[in-house]
């Protein structure tokens, strides 16, 4: 955890911003601002009601997890506030049913360099022999990568499964600036990370995104669409997890030996 605080304060002396893989600091105009009432909604299920981002008809919370109205509606889990303590891996009550191919496909929107990296993601989940596994096609994947709108406030943002037992179909990626060549290993991060919401995955620093993000503590809020620990995984803070909220520029996060824990024992 020192280790990291360093990390964190040598980043910022050097005047490198952190970003939530998903999250880049900006004004929201006030005619963008969510109503008392969305927020009521949002609280309602769970979720922070901590710097809410407007985009279409979706809402971006917690940096990078999209909201729908129709998602604003959903008890989720019976109505049940599922809680839990300090820093582990989580995931939500909805996981995607398995064994099956998850198909991954990249927009015409974004440039040639995003199809390697998630060819790079594809390798990295598979490499874990899960009952879950996953393949680029050329279009209508099941979760489709594409561009996220002008004056975007995050690098990606997703969602997570449904209840019928399928991932979250769209990863919106913020290319205008992360540019047409950042790097595989790092894009690569930030998409296999945004696919992970896709398939169930919380934020590993869930109850203190301050772990990774800087700044004051901040709990993300115990979420009716579940934050439930994986069993196995450990109850200190992980400092290397492809879940954390934050991620430098530039940086690569391969799976850890607890994000594989994680990831073998729900798939």
């Amino acid at each position: 955890m020192k280790n990291a605080k360093l990390l964190v304060s040598a980043l910022l002396m050097a005047g490198t911003a952190l970003f939530s893989s998903c999250s880049k600091q900006e004004e929201v105009a006030k005619n963008d601002a969510p109503s008392e009432e969305t927020l009521s909604q949002i609280r309602a299920l769970g979720f922070s009601t901590h710097d809410v981002k407007r985009e279409g008809t979706d809402y971006i919370v917690e940096g990078d997890i999209r909201l729908s109205a129709s998602d604003l509606k959903n008890k989720y889990a019976d109505g049940k506030l599922l809680r839990v303590g300090e820093e582990e891996q989580y995931r939500t009550t909805y996981l995607v049913r398995g064994p099956r191919t998850i198909t991954l496909s990249v927009s015409s929107t974004l440039p040639s360099a995003y199809v390697t990296a998630i060819d790079e993601v594809v390798r990295r989940y598979n490499a874990e022999n899960l009952t879950l596994r996953f393949q680029r096609v050329s279009t209508g994947g099941n979760i489709v990568f594409t561009k996220a709108p002008s004056g975007a406030s995050y690098l990606a943002s997703a969602g997570f499964p449904t209840s019928g037992g399928n991932p979250y179909s769209q990863v919106v990626v913020n290319s205008t600036y992360l540019g047409s060549n950042p790097g595989t290993n790092y894009l690569a991060t930030i998409l296999a990370h945004e696919a992970g919401h896709c398939i169930g995955f919380r934020h590993t620093d869930y109850m203190n995104r301050a772990y990774s993000c800087g700044g004051a503590y901040t709990n993300e809020g115990a979420s009716t669409v579940g934050a439930i620990r994986i069993s196995g995984t450990p109850s200190a803070a992980d400092p290397n997890s492809w879940m954390l909220a934050c991620v430098g520029s530039g940086v690569n996060r391969p799976f850890n030996a607890n994000d594989k824990i994680a990831l073998n024992y729900l798939y």
